[in-house]
């Protein structure tokens, strides 16, 4: 599945992932590849990547590595997943 999330001040992520876990409105849900199409409404909280995540150094700093993944801390955001292209517009 491809990722970009996109904020005000630019395109923090843009890659091949295995999955992705969002802070929904009505809770946590993951994604994976071939996923339903999916419109929804992020609340704060963290955004979870899986994969092989590689960061651009202008914006490693936003996000926080484990050994799970990488997380981004958002106030709150929107997300479409189509054709397994997800777009996330966090703020």
């Amino acid at each position: 599945m491809y990722l970009d999330i996109v904020s005000p001040e630019a395109t923090l992520f843009s890659g091949e992932v295995i999955s992705v876990t969002v802070p929904g409105v009505n809770g946590e849900f993951e994604m994976l590849t071939n996923h339903a199409p999916i419109v929804s409404v992020l609340k704060e909280g963290h955004v979870k990547i899986a994969g092989n995540v590689e960061l651009d150094k202008e914006v490693e700093a936003k996000f926080t590595k484990s050994d799970k993944g990488v997380w981004l801390a958002i106030n709150s955001g929107t997300l479409e997943l189509k054709d397994n292209k997800l777009i996330i517009l966090a703020d």
